[in-house]
Formats: C-alpha cells, sequence, structure tokens
C-alpha cells in the first residue's frame, strides 16, 4: 500500500477539468505542477480539483503513467463489465474479461488488480478533496454553502467506490450476525504526507458492518450537503436512491421503503423502455451517471459503446434471452439492426447472437454510464414491500408493473395481476427476474447474486453455471423454450474461495497490515 500511496500522492489532482456547463463537453486541462495546497487556493482550482475527482471516477488510470490514462475503472465501462461478466446473463465473447468470466482469476490479475487499486485512487481523492475544500472553507476562500456541496458530492463518491468494492472482496451482508465478517478499509484519510502513509498502513479491514454504517452516515451526509441538482454530479437524490440500495443489501425492507419514497414525484420513468439510453443525459429517469464524452472517455479499451457496440466483446446470454419471463413481444427485445447499421433498438444481432444496443454511439463514444436510474428504486422498492414482515403484496405488484408494463406490447392483457403471485415466494422472485432482464447489461446482476446467498426466499448458491466463453451458435438463442445447456462454464459455489476475489499481491506486498488479512484460500 506504501507504495500504491505514494503514486497516489504524484497522482491525485493529477489532471484536472476546467467547467464549461454541467451538460457539454469538458476541456481537459492538466495541473500536474500545482501542489495540493494550491490546487485548493481559489474558487476556479477548487472546482478544478472536484472536476478532477469525478474524471477519476469516469476513467481512473490502470497501469498508465498518466493520470488521465485509464481504462474506465471503477465507474466508467468497468463496473458494467465486471458485474455483466460475474453473472450468467452475458456471454464474454473475447479474452478480455475471460478471466472474471470463467472465474479463473488470481491476485495479480489485471482487471482485478486495478478494481482495487483505482478504487482505492478515487477514494483517497475524495479524502484530498474533503480535507482540502474544509480548510478553503476556514480560509474564507469559499463560502461554506459552496464547500458542503463539494464535500457532500466527495462523500458520495467515497461511499458508493467503498460499496462497490465490498461486493467482490467480501462475502455479502447477511454472511454471519451481525455482519461482524471482514470488509475492507474505509479509508477517511487523504494521503498526501509521509506520516499518513504511515498511520494508514496500520489500518486493516473494517467489518462489514462497520463498512455499511459508514457507507450510509456518508450518504446520509452527502443527502445534507449536496446542492447540485445535475445528472453528471452527485446530487442529494442521488444519495437517497443510493441508499435504497444499500439497505437493499442489509435486508432493511422498511428502510429501502422509507428512502424510495422520498423520491415520489420527483423522476418518472420515460414511456420506453428505450428512453434512458436514446437521451442518456436528458430523461426524466436517470438519477446519477457518469459523463463520458469524445475528449472524456477511456476510448476503445473500456467506453461502454466500444465494448459492448462496436467490438462486440459481449453479448446477451440465451439462459436470459430465452428465458419464458421475458416476453417475446416485450419491447427491450426490439431489434431494428441492418447488415450496415446497427439502428436505434435496444438489441442488434450479428450472426444469430444477441447484442445490446443500450450504448449507442459507436464512434464517440459518448454514452453516459448509468450509475442508477428511477427503475431500480422501484423495483428495490417492490421487493421490499414483499419481504416485509408483513409482506404488502399490492404496493409490491404495483411497483413492479410500473416498471414491466412500460415494456409490454399490451399491457392490458400482460400485465401480472393480483392473481399472479399470491405469495411472498413468488413475487419476490418475479421482482427478481425483472431485475435481470431490465437490468440487462448494465453491470446489475453481480450485485444481487452476491446479496441472495443464503436468501431466505429465492436463495443463490454461489456463481451460477454459464454458457462458454466464445461466441455461442446461432441456434442457441431461438425462442420457445428455456435455455436447456451445454454450460461450458461450471458453477462456483459459495463456499469456493473463488467466490471472493483476493486483496490483490501488489497490496499485499506493500502493506504488512493487509498481507495478513487476505481472503481466505487465496
Amino acid at each position: 500500500m506504501k507504495n500504491i500511496f505514494k503514486f497516489l500522492i504524484i497522482s491525485v489532482i493529477g489532471t484536472g477539468m476546467v467547467s464549461c456547463s454541467e451538460e457539454s463537453i469538458l476541456d481537459l486541462s492538466p495541473v500536474n505542477n500545482i501542489s495540493l495546497d494550491d490546487a485548493f487556493s481559489s474558487p476556479s482550482l477548487i472546482e478544478s480539483s472536484v472536476n478532477g475527482m469525478y474524471n477519476a471516477a469516469a476513467i481512473g488510470q490502470y497501469n498508465s503513467t498518466a493520470p488521465n490514462g485509464g481504462r474506465g475503472y471503477v465507474w466508467g465501462a468497468a463496473f458494467v463489465q465486471q458485474g455483466d461478466c460475474r453473472g450468467e446473463d452475458v456471454v464474454n465473447t473475447a479474452t478480455f474479461y475471460q478471466l472474471t468470466y470463467t472465474a479463473t482469476y488470481d491476485a495479480t490479475t489485471a482487471n482485478n488488480v486495478y478494481y482495487w487499486i483505482d478504487g482505492y485512487r478515487l477514494i483517497n481523492r475524495c479524502n484530498l478533496v474533503i480535507e482540502g475544500v474544509s480548510k478553503a472553507v476556514t480560509a474564507g476562500i469559499i463560502t461554506p454553502a459552496v464547500g458542503d456541496n463539494y464535500i457532500g458530492q466527495a462523500k458520495f463518491l467515497r461511499a458508493i467506490t467503498h460499496f462497490e468494492l465490498l461486493s467482490y472482496f467480501a462475502r455479502p451482508y447477511n454472511f454471519s450476525a451481525g455482519a461482524g465478517h471482514p470488509g475492507i478499509p474505509y479509508r477517511t484519510v487523504g494521503v498526501d504526507t509521509q506520516g499518513e502513509i504511515d498511520s494508514e498502513i496500520l489500518v486493516g479491514r473494517n467489518t462489514v458492518a462497520e463498512c455499511y454504517q459508514k457507507v450510509l452516515t456518508d450518504l446520509n451526509d452527502a443527502e445534507t450537503q449536496i446542492t447540485n441538482t445535475t445528472l453528471t454530479k452527485a446530487s442529494k437524490n442521488a444519495a437517497i436512491a443510493f441508499k435504497t440500495r444499500v439497505y437493499l443489501h442489509m435486508r432493511d425492507w422498511d428502510n429501502v421503503i422509507f428512502e424510495g419514497n422520498k423520491l415520489n414525484g420527483l423522476y418518472t420513468l420515460t414511456a420506453s423502455p428505450n428512453g434512458p439510453f436514446i437521451d442518456s443525459y436528458s430523461n426524466t429517469e436517470s438519477i446519477f451517471s457518469i459523463l463520458q464524452a469524445a475528449t472524456q472517455n477511456p476510448g476503445v479499451n473500456a467506453a461502454l459503446a466500444s465494448q459492448y457496440n462496436r467490438r462486440r466483446l459481449v453479448c446477451i446470454s440465451p439462459i436470459i434471452w430465452r428465458d419464458p419471463s421475458w416476453l417475446t413481444d416485450d419491447k427491450r427485445r426490439e431489434d431494428n439492426s441492418t447488415s450496415t447499421n446497427v439502428g436505434t433498438g435496444m438489441v442488434f444481432t450479428v450472426s444469430g447472437r444477441k447484442y445490446t444496443l443500450k450504448y449507442k454511439d459507436g464512434v464517440n463514444y459518448t454514452d453516459a454510464s448509468p450509475i442508477i436510474r428511477y427503475a431500480e428504486v422501484l423495483l428495490n422498492m417492490a421487493e421490499a414491500y414483499a419481504r416485509k414482515t408483513t409482506p404488502d403484496l399490492p404496493n409490491a405488484l404495483a411497483k413492479l408493473n410500473q416498471v414491466r408494463n412500460r415494456s409490454l406490447a399490451n399491457p392490458t392483457t400482460q400485465a401480472y395481476t393480483a392473481a399472479s403471485f399470491i405469495t411472498p415466494s413468488t413475487m419476490v422472485g418475479a421482482i427478481l427476474k425483472e431485475r435481470r432482464i431490465e437490468f440487462l447489461m448494465e453491470g446489475r446482476r453481480w450485485s444481487d447474486i452476491h446479496r441472495l446467498q443464503g436468501d431466505n426466499l429465492h436463495p443463490i448458491d454461489g456463481i451460477p453455471q454459464k454458457v462458454a466463453n466464445g461466441n455461442p451458435a446461432a441456434s442457441t438463442f431461438t425462442l420457445g423454450t428455456p435455455y436447456p445447456g451445454p454450460y461450458g462454464v461450471a458453477a462456483v459455489p459459495s463456499s469456493d474461495f473463488k467466490f471472493l476475489w483476493p486483496i490483490p499481491q501488489v497490496e499485499l506486498n506493500a502493506n504488512p497490515t493487509l498481507a495478513t488479512q487476505q481472503n481466505p484460500g487465496w
């Protein structure tokens, strides 16, 4: 960790961004020669430092020596690709994420290593912003209101990044009574001195329970401090929405509903399920997305429209494509592609295989990374209503239908009714299936697999079996019956050490505390 932190100090304000308007393309301006103290010495430099924090979230650094040389870790394309490829609803068609897809990674696998490293680089940048902005407020450089807005945004990114890392490097919340099992280090100190390096390497893994409480504290602070309302920066509403996700993982059903109700009337689903993707920067449904632009994305190696559209490195799996719950005339199957144009639908076909068209700009790669949208809040609430101690199936049904009905060819005859699900178990099963369809190719599948380990109604044991890595035959996509196999990637039981990623070897080599806290089996 000492080596990583030293690198962080050099790179943490490596690339600032001089803002135009929020929704315009941002002009990147290097500020490598500005000291950390000077970076918070004027309102414009403070804004540049905060924008640099978002740039780090969108791109990261990977193994590049350039602060802007990353591959979309952790909130660019990387979280979508990793979250998809750990699950069974996509097929990795190439070698790019094959080790993730087949669970053949180890402590040196680059795509896993840099998830950790770029995640903590971003967290450290957030901490330095919090500390630098706090000093600027004390010095009278910016007002307390402006400072709170920036600090709240940094706390939001710090919270969601820790939460994201938890789902890969730690067991789910309900793995042990009180969630007292190992989580990850929750970092709240901005490291920019040797003394801070020396003290931080003594800090080991927090428990999962401690991590969740710190995540919620940061999100609660973000809710009260942030005044920004634009889509591509953290907002009060984004903090609220994300809390519904956190409480869902904690199985705190009442708080999922409480937080979700705060957003009533503030967002509406787009009329078409394609709406959030046709215009990913201006729609009524997206709550928080990460900006990607021709001058601000990691290019062919990680931009969403590069990986999923132009290069076709991941296709839809026949497992979910042929699931009978996904009606054949569902609008999320819309495919208006031709041999020369992938069209504007939600799916396109090449050699009989089905690919997502949620990410449409295969030239400049400007599609926003979809972090959280209102459809998820509604389905989080639907599940919480169905799982309450005293289940509320009517409200669960209403929220489920609110999301599903817009995709139906004929909602009058195809919508679920009260007679469709008369038990909490059948209702939750339908909600979980809807999540797989609605959020397909948005990186959400692993999060659900992770939290449903040992579930009381619909448990998943480990990582499900998958179609073999490579290009599935066109015949495997024929609708009419569920996919019967073959499965070329075996399931990984939850008891297997490979269910979790190992803490990277480079971290263990530099950090004597974490060297004794590696995940078991690695």
